[in-house]
């Protein structure tokens, strides 16, 4: 039962801040388009592009002087099939205009049709992996 309520409360939170930044700023909870922002020249959205990415990477941080461990990740796969598998997610962000962050949890919130297709598309794309890495042998 615990699994699930710290399920909910990590829903909720994602939702929460991403309400909070469109209401709050009128900006996009997109992770990818944060970040391609952050690494613009100075501009008056730097700060917090910057504070929102700082969030992300010292969660984990917060979470063990929370509850006293570290988060536990475990990756079933070789370190080169993590990193190839995080640059290909990279270039899908550039190519699909966005990730499942702003596509997902902003854009089908929104109704926008965009981002009703690229989840749609996430979700073939994903079914179709874990069939293949399943059943193909890989």
């Amino acid at each position: 039962m615990i699994v699930y309520l710290s399920a909910l409360a990590g829903g909720a939170l994602i939702g929460t801040s991403a309400a909070l930044l469109l209401i709050l700023n009128g900006r996009i909870a997109g992770i990818s388009g944060i970040a391609a922002g952050a690494m613009l020249p100075l501009s008056r959205d730097t700060p917090w592009r910057w504070a929102f990415l700082a969030g992300l990477l010292f969660g984990p941080v917060l979470y063990r002087l929370a509850f006293g461990a570290w988060p536990v990740v475990q990756l079933d796969a070789p370190w080169i099939l993590i990193v190839l598998g995080g640059l290909l997610v990279g270039y899908g962000t550039r190519l699909g205009g966005g990730c499942t962050s702003g596509h997902g949890v902003c854009g089908l919130a929104r109704l926008s049709p965009r981002s009703i297709a690229a989840v749609a598309t996430f979700m073939a794309a994903a079914a179709a992996t874990v069939f293949l890495v399943r059943h193909g042998g890989w």
